[in-house]
C-alpha cells in the first residue's frame, strides 16, 4: 500500500472506479441491446392490421400442437393469421383492443392504445398478444385437462366455440360461449373485461351425463420464440410468477434452456405465473385460497421454441345432474403500478406487486418511483419532477454532506502543511503516514468524510437509473426542448455541433448537450476539491469528467438531468462552506500557454 495515500481518496476513486464499470457495460453492452429492442418492437407494430384474431397452446400434460397448415419453423404474417382460423369475438375498452378466436377460445390477438413504437404520436400501436404462427407469438388459453385413463372429450385447441350471448367484449357488454361435448357435459365460458387490462374469465360445466365426471381446471400463456433482443442484464424478461410464496424468476428465456427438465414446477396458494417483456405482461391468476400446481416450461412445438407459465388447479368432482364453476383472471397489458398496486388489493392477489422488478436497492427504487409520480402530477413533467426530487435528496442528506464539504474544504487548508510532511519525510512512509495522522488529528480533519456525497449518491443512482429504465411512466416521457424521451440517451451530438452541422452521426459518437453539462460541473466540482498527493490517482480524478461524458451519453438522459443538478447543488453547496471557513477556492487549472498570458484571478477569489 502507498502511504501516502488519504484513505479517503482511495475510497473515492474506488466508488468513481465501480460507477466506471457500471457506465462501461451500460455503453458497450445495454445501450445496443435496448437500440435493438426497441428496433424490433417499431417492426413488429408496424406489421399490424386494423383488424382482430389468435392461436392455443397444450393443457398441462398435452401433447405438443402442430398444426397440419403450417411447416415446421413456418412464421406467417399477422394480418394473414386474423383472417383465417375461424370466427373471432372483438373486444374493445379505453386501454386495449383485440379479439378472441372461437376456435380454441384462445386470447390471442391484443394492441395497446395508449403505447406507440416511438415518441411519434402516429406510430404504430403497441401489439403484445399475436396468434400462433406468428412472429414471437404470445397467447393464453384456459381449459380443463382429464383424469388419467378418463375417455372424456374436452375441448380444445381446435375446438369450435358457439357464442351464446354478447355480439362484442366491452367493459358493459361480458360476452358467453358454449360447446357441448356430445356425452352429456356442456361447457360455458364468460368472459368478462373492465377497463383497462384484467379479463375475468368464469369456466362452468354442468353434467348432464348419468355418472358423476372428473375434470381439472387449468390456464397457461405461452410464447413461441424468444423476443428478437438481447436480454437486459438489468431485469427481468421471460417467464415469471410467484409461487411457493416467493418470487420465482430464474426463468429467462436462456435459464429454461439451461434447466435439465426443461421445466420447474411448484404447488402453491396464492400467487400467479406469467410471461413478462419490459413493459407488457401476461399474467394469469388463480383462485388465491387454493392450492394449484404451477408449471413453466419449454419445449419443441412445430420447428419452434414454446415458452409456457401454467398452473392446474385441484380435481373437480361433478355429479350426475350437477355443475362446478371457476373463475380464473388474466392480465395482458402494461405494467402500469397504480393499476398492479390495484388489483392486488382489489382481488386479493398475493404479491402482485412483484411484477414490476424494482431490483436490488427496491426499497429506495420503489419510493423514489413513487415520489417522482407524485411530483409529476403536480407539475407535469417528470423531467421537473427529477431535479426537484435532486433538491429534496440534497436537503435530506444536507447534515451530512455538509460535514463533508466542511472536511474537504479542511483538507483543502492543510494541503501546503501536507505537502511540507510528504517532502520532509519522503524517505521514510511510516513517519510519513504517522506526521499525516497527527496533522489530521490536530486540525480535527476526517479524510474519510469527503467520501460521503459518493457514498450516498451511489444506490440513487443506482436506483434511478431502474426506475427510467423498468417504469412504463417514464417511457417516452418528455422534459423540454430535444428530450422528448427521458428514459433514452440525450439525441444531440457535440460533434455535429448539436444537429448544426446537417449529417448525421452513428451512436457511439452521440455526445448530447445534458452530457456535456454534466461532464463540466464535474470537471469543476473535482477542481474545488483537495487535489490527490499521489500522482497516479490525481491524473485518474483529471480523466474522470471527459470519460465519463462520454460514456454517460449513453445513458437515459433523465439520468443526466439528475446528474447534473446533483453536481450544480454540490457546487453550490461547497462554495458557501469554503466562504464561510475562508478557504481559497482555486480550481488548479493549468493555463493553456497557446492562449496567451493568464488572466488576472477575479477579486474575492
Amino acid at each position: 500500500m502507498n502511504n501516502s495515500k488519504p484513505d479517503g481518496v482511495n475510497l473515492i476513486a474506488a466508488m468513481l472506479l465501480c460507477l466506471a464499470v457500471m457506465v462501461g457495460w451500460q455503453y458497450f453492452f445495454v445501450a445496443p441491446q435496448v437500440e435493438a429492442q426497441r428496433k424490433a418492437a417499431a417492426e413488429r407494430a408496424a406489421q399490424q392490421p386494423t383488424a382482430p384474431t389468435p392461436t392455443a397452446p397444450t393443457a398441462p400434460g398435452a401433447p405438443p400442437l402442430s398444426p397440419a397448415t403450417l411447416t415446421p419453423g413456418q412464421t406467417i404474417p399477422l394480418e394473414t393469421a386474423l383472417k383465417t382460423g375461424g370466427e373471432r369475438v372483438a373486444f374493445d375498452n379505453p386501454k386495449v383492443d383485440g379479439s378472441i378466436r372461437l376456435t380454441g377460445a384462445q386470447i390471442d390477438y391484443l394492441r395497446l392504445k395508449d403505447y406507440r413504437a416511438t415518441v411519434d404520436p402516429k406510430s404504430a400501436e403497441i401489439v403484445f398478444l399475436t396468434p400462433h404462427g406468428t412472429d414471437i407469438a404470445t397467447f393464453a388459453e384456459i381449459g380443463w385437462t382429464r383424469a388419467p385413463g378418463s375417455a372424456t372429450v374436452l375441448p380444445d385447441s381446435k375446438t369450435v366455440w358457439t357464442l351464446e350471448s354478447g355480439a362484442k367484449l366491452t367493459p358493459e357488454t361480458p360476452v358467453t360461449l358454449a360447446w357441448d361435448n356430445g356425452q352429456g357435459l356442456i361447457f360455458k365460458r364468460r368472459i368478462a373485461l373492465d377497463e383497462n387490462y384484467m379479463f375475468t374469465i368464469t369456466d362452468t360445466v354442468e353434467n348432464r351425463a348419468g355418472a358423476p365426471v372428473t375434470l381439472y381446471p387449468y390456464a397457461v400463456v405461452a410464447r413461441e420464440g424468444e423476443p428478437k433482443h438481447a436480454a437486459n442484464w438489468i431485469l427481468h424478461e421471460g417467464l415469471f410468477g410467484v409461487l411457493g410464496g416467493r418470487l420465482q424468476d430464474a426463468t429467462t428465456y436462456a435459464e429454461m434452456r439451461d434447466y435439465e427438465a426443461k421445466e420447474l414446477k411448484l404447488d402453491s396458494t396464492g400467487g400467479w405465473v406469467g410471461i413478462t417483456d419490459h413493459y407488457w405482461m401476461a399474467t394469469l391468476i388463480p383462485p388465491q385460497n387454493e392450492q394449484f400446481a404451477g408449471r413453466f416450461s419449454l419445449s419443441p412445438d412445430n420447428g419452434k421454441e414454446v415458452f409456457r407459465a401454467d398452473y392446474l388447479l385441484a380435481a373437480r368432482n361433478i355429479p350426475a345432474g350437477g355443475a362446478v364453476t371457476v373463475t380464473h383472471n388474466l392480465y395482458a397489458g402494461a405494467k402500469v403500478v397504480s393499476l398492479i398496486e390495484g388489483y392486488q388489493e382489489k382481488l386479493g392477489i398475493f404479491r402482485f406487486d412483484m411484477t414490476i422488478d424494482w431490483g436490488w436497492f427496491s426499497i429506495i427504487t420503489y419510493w423514489m418511483f413513487k415520489g417522482l409520480d407524485a411530483i409529476n402530477h403536480l407539475v407535469g413533467n417528470f423531467g421537473v419532477a427529477i431535479i426537484l426530487l435532486t433538491i429534496f435528496i440534497k436537503f435530506l442528506f444536507f447534515p451530512l454532506a455538509n460535514r463533508s464539504y466542511e472536511s474537504m474544504a479542511k483538507m483543502k487548508k492543510v494541503q501546503p502543511q501536507m505537502k511540507e510532511i510528504q517532502e520532509r519525510f519522503k524517505e521514510d512512509r511510516m513517519k510519513q503516514q504517522q506526521e499525516l495522522a497527527a496533522l489530521f488529528k490536530r486540525e480535527k480533519v476526517n479524510p474519510m468524510m469527503g467520501c460521503l456525497p459518493i457514498l450516498i449518491q451511489i444506490p440513487v443512482f443506482f436506483s434511478l437509473y431502474k426506475v427510467l429504465f423498468v417504469t412504463i411512466e417514464m417511457r417516452h416521457a418528455p422534459f423540454f426542448g430535444w428530450i422528448q424521451d427521458l428514459a433514452v440517451a440525450d439525441p444531440t451530438s457535440i460533434f455535429n455541433l448539436f444537429g448544426l452541422l446537417p449529417y448525421a452521426l452513428p451512436t457511439w459518437l452521440h455526445v448530447g448537450v445534458w452530457p456535456v453539462l454534466m461532464g463540466i460541473t464535474m470537471w469543476l466540482q473535482t477542481k474545488m476539491n483537495p487535489p490527490a498527493t499521489d500522482p497516479v490517482q490525481q491524473q485518474m480524478m483529471v480523466m474522470m469528467p471527459p470519460v465519463f461524458t462520454y460514456l454517460m451519453a449513453q445513458f437515459p438522459a433523465g439520468l443526466v438531468i439528475y446528474w447534473t443538478a446533483n453536481n450544480v447543488l454540490s457546487i453550490l453547496q461547497q462554495y458557501v462552506i469554503m466562504r464561510r471557513m475562508k478557504v481559497p477556492i482555486e480550481f488548479n487549472f493549468k493555463w493553456p500557454s497557446w492562449l496567451g498570458k493568464k488572466p488576472d484571478k477575479a477579486p474575492g477569489a
